[in-house]
């Protein structure tokens, strides 16, 4: 069964944003899915389980973003 979560994301401005927020978090064990609105900051996020907050934070952070 699988999961679905949303964090906001500070600080993207273009596609290439994106695709760094969703290349980073798409690497974490279990994740099936990333979709990132540019517009809202809200990255969703499906995987195969629960997510650590934290695992997402550090991807994030990977990217050069932060969660808010």
């Amino acid at each position: 069964m699988s999961t679905t979560a949303t964090w906001t994301v500070t600080g993207m401005t273009c596609g290439h944003c994106v695709a760094s927020v969703t290349e980073e978090v798409e690497e974490l064990d279990g994740v099936t899915a990333v979709d990132v609105d540019l517009a809202s900051g809200a990255v969703t996020v499906t995987s195969e389980q629960p997510l650590d907050d934290a695992a997402v934070r550090a991807a994030v952070a990977e990217a050069g973003y932060s969660v808010a």
